[in-house]
């Protein structure tokens, strides 16, 4: 109980509680996760090294620059990534969505913040535990090194699209690329679920609040998509792809540049 409560201070005044994870092979986001390739046995191993987070609506999972002592696998919710940037302001860099892997193993501090963008939930465990756990686990390691390409290559999508792109794709490209993921975790539906708010969008795409919100509106009287409350839904998936243009990176890069203007 009073590790539990240290750990608690540790992550956020605002954290709802940790618990000892249970259940693991009964996990939703199993399939879509890290540990999705290790055997019930192994499983079971990794499970007694974890622990069960939940999280308030801003609530944070871990800042900047601090020592990077834990490692994470969102379950559930969205987890807003951002960096601090000199004037003090923030700039949003990603959204992590259940299955995503969060704090890479071998950085000594984080690169980014991560806080909940409503209630959440994720795997927590030791950087060094998990070190440890993947060592002489080839599988574990390769994809722990594939959810690092996956990342990078994400960010690399995403500054394409911030530096070439108008309003207009850059939506319609995010659209989809949340879409997309979503689908990879076996939620595969036409609506989109968006937590976050408008100005998160607008600085994870380089643009405006308003000009968010206008071009969500231009979306829906072309009859691509629908407007519902913390989200959207696709009517017209193909015409909306062709406005992406090939441009569909699902936003969670590991780092992000701002470039484009408002």
């Amino acid at each position: 109980m009073v590790r539990a409560v240290q750990l608690n201070r540790c992550i956020s005044r605002r954290t709802t509680t940790i618990i000892p994870l249970r259940d693991c092979d009964s996990c939703g986001i199993r399939t879509a996760s890290i540990c999705s390739v290790l055997t019930h046995a192994d499983l079971r191993r990794f499970e007694t090294l974890g622990q069960k987070v939940v999280l308030r609506p801003r609530a944070q999972l871990f800042s900047e620059d601090r020592p990077a002592d834990a490692v994470f696998t969102v379950t559930t919710g969205v987890t807003r990534l951002y960096r601090l940037l000199p004037n003090g302001s923030r700039q949003v860099v990603g959204f992590g969505l259940p299955g995503d892997f969060l704090g890479l193993p071998l950085r000594e501090r984080y690169g980014f913040s991560a806080d909940a963008a409503e209630f959440m939930t994720a795997c927590r465990f030791s950087r060094q535990s998990f070190l440890d756990f993947m060592e002489g686990r080839p599988v574990l390691m390769r994809r722990v090194y594939e959810a690092t390409v996956r990342s990078l290559e994400l960010a690399h999508d995403q500054m394409m699209l911030l530096g070439r792109c108008d309003a207009r794709t850059k939506i319609a490209a995010f659209l989809i690329g949340m879409n997309a993921r979503r689908a990879h975790t076996g939620s595969v539906s036409a609506t989109v679920p968006l937590p976050m708010g408008r100005q998160d969008i607008g600085d994870f795409l380089g643009l405006s609040i308003a000009t968010v919100s206008r071009t969500l509106g231009r979306l829906a009287g072309e009859g691509l998509i629908m407007v519902i409350p913390k989200g959207v839904r696709v009517l017209d998936r193909p015409r909306l792809e062709r406005v992406a243009g090939g441009h569909a990176a699902g936003p969670i890069p590991p780092q992000a540049v701002r470039s484009g203007s408002r």
